[in-house]
């Protein structure tokens, strides 16, 4: 995206250096990554991550200032994730952009998702920091938005997820944390801020009160970090020892029914440039004939799990008719390639991490992902390099 950076990278860049980089991201987090980093970071003008920032917290505003949406947002959340514990505003918030060429050449986003979920938070900072010492990157170059700092951008993150609280009373709750992929940021959360990772079948319950057990003590929990997906959790058909419409003692930063009210669910409400057509299923009275543009998705998987390219008659036939509402049929984007890298023109798409500020969301960081595949997980980019997870630096 910056030529000279770009060019002065790829000119400098050897496989001793990239092992380095790996190297210290394994040392940082006392873990063998379960997922690849990429050979290069990216490079962004700031007006473009400052165009971006402000087009995702349009979007977000779009959805909580509409009174109907935010009705029909509720409504979709499953009885078993209502509470009266969930914050009035989320305490994260991810937008996905695609990066593709208009007609007149400029480069334009595209929305692929938004949830508002937890991110890598804490690894996203590490990733970055490895790259900046394993390829001697320029310190004027950022990584941070909205004139946040390492300093400001730590204590902001506490505050979201630590609050008034001791750490040892709040804790960071998932699903066997030790068997995901985000286990690395799981570390690097603790390091940071002194919240542990823990399962959640390791709570119990007194009454109102929660507790788990840290160093072999009984610790009461003040405040639940929360990164269970919803989406596994069903599928794996746990039982909980509480319930998430308990009347409990404890705070949440990040409770499970705000998963449900901003997601893939929101974007058909959306009116945006950024916004590719998307519809609900059910909605549909002629489904288009041009079927190769179109993606089908089930709403409320995560990380891309049940997505349908080009879907067929057949496929869609195979929903039933009471199960559509769950999906959308939306426009394919098609990335443009523009990190050129040795190996030939990747596709980069930017996460605008965002988290609550007061009474607002304040734009942090972004997280990079690079691909060559159709789409930007793993599975689709197996035996390629230069793709995989990245950070983005910001050149002012």
């Amino acid at each position: 995206m910056i030529p000279s950076l770009r060019q002065s990278f790829n000119a400098s860049w050897t496989e001793a250096k990239y092992r380095d980089l790996v190297r210290r991201l394994e040392l940082r987090t006392g873990a063998t990554l379960g997922f690849p980093i990429s050979e290069t970071p990216c490079f962004f003008p700031k007006s473009l991550m400052s165009s971006l920032a402000a087009t995702g917290l349009e979007l977000f505003n779009q959805i909580l200032n509409n009174r109907d949406t935010m009705a029909a947002a509720d409504a979709v959340v499953p009885d078993r994730f209502k509470g009266s514990g969930a914050e009035e505003i989320p305490a994260f918030l991810q937008v996905d952009f695609g990066l593709v060429r208009a007609a007149d050449g400029s480069i334009r986003p595209k929305l692929v998702e938004l949830q508002a979920f937890a991110s890598l938070y804490g690894f996203q900072v590490a990733v970055a920091e490895a790259y900046r010492d394993a390829f001697s990157l320029p310190a004027s170059l950022d990584i941070f938005l909205d004139g946040l700092d390492a300093t400001t951008y730590h204590a902001l993150l506490e505050d979201v997820i630590v609050g008034s609280n001791d750490a040892n009373e709040v804790v960071l709750m998932e699903i066997e944390p030790r068997a995901q992929k985000t286990w690395p940021d799981f570390v690097v959360t603790e390091q940071q801020w002194g919240v542990r990772a823990i399962d959640i079948s390791e709570v119990h319950r007194e009454g109102r009160r929660l507790y788990y057990r840290r160093d072999g003590k009984a610790t009461r929990i003040r405040r639940i970090y929360n990164r269970v997906i919803p989406d596994e959790l069903e599928r794996k058909r746990l039982q909980l020892p509480f319930g998430y419409g308990d009347d409990l003692d404890v705070q949440w930063a990040g409770h499970p029914a705000w998963y449900f009210r901003i997601s893939k669910f929101s974007i058909p409400f959306l009116r945006d440039p950024s916004v590719p057509e998307t519809r609900f299923l059910d909605g549909i009275e002629s489904l288009p004939t041009d079927r190769e543009k179109y993606l089908l998705k089930p709403l409320f998987s995560f990380a891309g799990g049940g997505i349908i390219f080009a879907p067929t008659d057949a496929q869609i036939a195979a929903i039933p008719m009471n199960e559509r509402k769950n999906y959308i049929l939306q426009e394919r984007i098609n990335f443009t390639p523009v990190i050129d890298t040795p190996e030939g023109p990747a596709q980069a798409e930017i996460r605008l991490m965002y988290v609550r500020s007061g009474s607002q969301l304040r734009p942090v960081l972004p997280l990079l992902r690079m691909g060559r595949g159709k789409m930007m997980g793993v599975d689709h980019n197996k035996g390629l390099r230069w793709v995989g997870a990245s950070a983005g630096f910001i050149a002012s």
